[in-house]
C-alpha cells in the first residue's frame, strides 16, 4: 500500500498515511481539525541495464579502406 503525505492548511502540520489506491484523499487533520492537502513528492527512479546513460553506447564499427 502506498503511503501519502499531508499538510494541513491551518496549523501546518505535516503527516503521512498508508490508504489503499481505493481511498478517499484525507480531508481534516487529525492534529487541529482544519483542512489537509495531499503533498505530491518526487518519485524514486532506477534505471536497470544498459542504453540508459551517454557512456552505455557500443563501440563503432571501424571502417576498413
Amino acid at each position: 500500500m502506498p503511503r501519502y503525505s499531508y499538510r494541513c492548511d491551518e496549523c501546518g502540520v505535516q503527516f503521512e498515511r498508508t490508504q489503499h489506491f481505493a481511498d478517499a484523499p484525507l480531508a481534516i487533520c487529525p492534529e487541529c481539525g482544519g483542512s489537509v492537502r495531499r503533498l505530491i513528492g518526487p518519485v524514486g527512479i532506477v534505471f536497470k541495464g544498459s542504453g540508459f546513460y551517454v557512456t552505455d553506447h557500443r563501440a563503432r564499427a571501424s571502417k576498413s579502406d
